[in-house]
């Protein structure tokens, strides 16, 4: 009698983890695993040829153009990172400080900061198209009718402008991200140490470095890992905005771009490597992980030093 009630919790609680963890493994252990093994041998298409061990990684890394198309595709990706770090997460901590102050429309502020996060990419990447198009986008059409108009320009078709524009479109579909962890974060901060600190100074700027950035290291960790995982998974707004390509001229070219058109050839069809394309995916998995883990673990020991 007394082991019927726990066989029926323990069927309840296999039902509701197999599911997940068969589909886990299904679509994100088996892919990975695949890759490795994808990696070390030749391709003809799609049809597996010869093993030639590290071949593939020595192609992507070594071999020209590859080499190039490497260094240059990390190198936006590090971009990336920066800029984010600083459009994203840096706006995303001062926007959520000015909620957490109960600003004059806070509540409404929370839904407007939070309601680009909820929209998809692939609608996200088609507005900002429309906003910077050269002729009737709403940028440069603003620039123009503000006297500004020697600033409109082709936004997504120079090389110096267009990566900027794509992180710009990020960081304004994002930001709401960091910012409701930031503002989680700090509504657990102790009321009495705030009255504390009102009675000692009242510059915002002290509020902020020494008591407020210390006490919401926590979400620092999770809103520092998850960006820099993101930045360097950066695929779906690159390509609806700039294509496969990466144009103009390999400008606005990141690692998930790179890897797609290794692997399955350009608009064209032409120039797909499986073989190579599995190395680089395996290298980016690698540096992914590898410094993921530091960040994390590096972050975790400042919290416990806090």
């Amino acid at each position: 009698m007394h082991g019927s009630p726990l066989l029926a919790r323990r069927l309840w609680i296999t039902a509701l983890i197999v599911p997940p963890l068969a589909f886990v493994a299904l679509f994100v252990v088996y892919p990975i695993i695949s890759a490795f093994a994808y990696a070390f041998f030749q391709w003809h298409g799609l049809a597996r040829g010869e093993f030639v061990g590290f071949a593939n990684f020595y192609k992507v890394l070594f071999t020209q153009p590859y080499a190039d198309w490497t260094v240059n595709a990390f190198l936006n990706n590090v971009l990336v990172f920066f800029a984010l770090m600083v459009l994203q997460n840096g706006v995303g901590f001062l926007l959520a400080y000015f909620l957490w102050r109960e600003l004059p429309g806070a509540a409404f502020h929370r839904v407007a900061v939070f309601l680009p996060v909820v929209l998809s990419t692939i609608i996200v990447g088609f507005l900002w198209k429309l906003f910077l198009h050269p002729l009737f986008g709403v940028v440069n059409i603003s620039l123009r009718g503000t006297g500004l108009g020697s600033l409109a320009q082709p936004w997504l078709g120079q090389e110096g402008t267009a990566l900027w524009a794509l992180i710009i479109a990020n960081a304004w579909h994002m930001v709401g991200f960091p910012t409701l962890v930031f503002l989680a974060g700090m509504q657990r901060i102790p009321g009495e140490i705030l009255d504390a600190v009102r009675m000692e100074t009242e510059s915002e700027w002290v509020k902020i470095s020494k008591v407020v950035w210390p006490l919401v290291a926590p979400s620092a960790t999770i809103v520092f890992t998850l960006l820099f995982v993101g930045s360097f998974n950066w695929f779906e707004l690159p390509y609806i905005m700039a294509g496969v390509d990466g144009s103009p001229h390999k400008a606005t070219d990141v690692l998930g771009l790179y890897f797609y058109r290794t692997a399955f050839g350009d608009q064209s069809g032409s120039g797909q490597d499986f073989g190579a394309g599995s190395a680089l995916a395996v290298l980016i998995f690698m540096f992914i992980a590898v410094v993921a883990g530091f960040i994390t673990f590096r972050l975790r020991a400042r919290e416990i030093q806090i």
